[in-house]
């Protein structure tokens, strides 16, 4: 099996500086590695971004660790690799059931925060929308992102009747976004998570939450999602989202998971193993070890 990364953007020989630990993790497992111009490939060009990707005389299985693609760049990742024999774990089709929360919602809908979207993005129908939630407090994002470092000005609502305060929030989570806005915007009902700490540079709450990577339906590892805060011996209770996983439509993804102040667990969001980071205190070698045991 091969891991494809992101190359330097001043050297198409040496890997992005973010992921040199995790391909000497790699390499150290036994896996193969190749490198890709993340640049090109945004810009549309496949074939100069795979340009050094050594073609194998069989087909082999691939897997890409690296910044995150819209769906319509991955399927340019993904056909271009096809054609040179190697394939990724998750198809176009797959990758977009994780990356964007609308088209796995259906699946996790029981286990996470009623959620509504839309891509019509006129007040008049933002506005109704989150009216939807009645006065209850409720959070905005795209499909993929939010800006919850901009908690209170661009993330939080505490009333989703008071149509003034809808548009001001949503319209500077816009201007935030700008260009990288995912799809249209979505309106989650906001959950009362156990408190962990204060971020330390944006101030946002932080709270008790976890992401699970899965490989072939199996869990891969578990991390804390903050690498802040004090966890102590607190793990999420797996069964119930084991379970989950094996409905969801991908061969590699996360699940990132929260505790509830009532009790109990919750989903927040499902994404695309592929392109979802590592915490800095992650272990990269049992990282890399579990996954050549699952798909190696």
């Amino acid at each position: 099996m091969r891991i494809i990364y992101c190359d330097s953007v001043f050297d198409h020989k040496t890997v992005e500086p973010d992921y040199e630990a995790e391909r000497q993790a790699a390499l150290r497992a036994g896996f193969s590695t190749s490198l890709i111009s993340f640049e090109a490939l945004t810009e549309g060009n496949a074939s100069g971004a795979l340009k050094y990707v050594k073609d194998p005389e069989q087909k082999e299985t691939a897997l890409y660790r690296g910044w995150m693609l819209t769906p319509a760049q991955y399927e340019r990742l993904y056909q271009g690799l096809l054609q040179k024999n190697l394939v990724l774990p998750n198809t176009p089709e797959e990758y977009r059931h994780c990356h964007y929360l609308p088209e796995s919602y259906h699946r996790i809908a029981a286990s996470t925060p009623t959620s509504r979207w839309t891509t019509d993005l006129s007040p008049e129908n933002l506005v109704a929308l989150a009216a939807e939630f009645g006065d209850q407090p409720i959070i905005v994002k795209d499909y993929v992102k939010s800006e919850k470092h901009h908690w209170d000005e661009a993330c939080f609502i505490p009333n989703a009747l008071d149509a003034s305060e809808v548009l001001k929030v949503v319209n500077r989570f816009l201007e935030l976004r700008s260009d990288s806005l995912n799809a249209g915007v979505v309106f989650r009902q906001f959950e009362h998570l156990e408190y962990l700490t204060e971020h330390s540079q944006s101030g946002m709450p932080l709270t008790m939450e976890f992401r699970i990577f899965f490989a072939q339906k199996q869990v891969l590892q578990v991390y804390p999602y903050w690498d802040e805060g004090a966890y102590g011996d607190t793990l999420p209770e797996m069964n119930e989202f084991t379970s989950l996983a094996q409905n969801i439509d991908s061969h590699f993804f996360t699940m990132d998971v929260a505790k509830k102040n009532a009790g109990g667990w919750m989903v927040m969001e499902l994404g695309d193993g592929q392109v979802a980071g590592l915490p800095d205190l992650a272990d990269r070698k049992a990282f890399y070890e579990r996954l050549g045991e699952i798909m190696g």
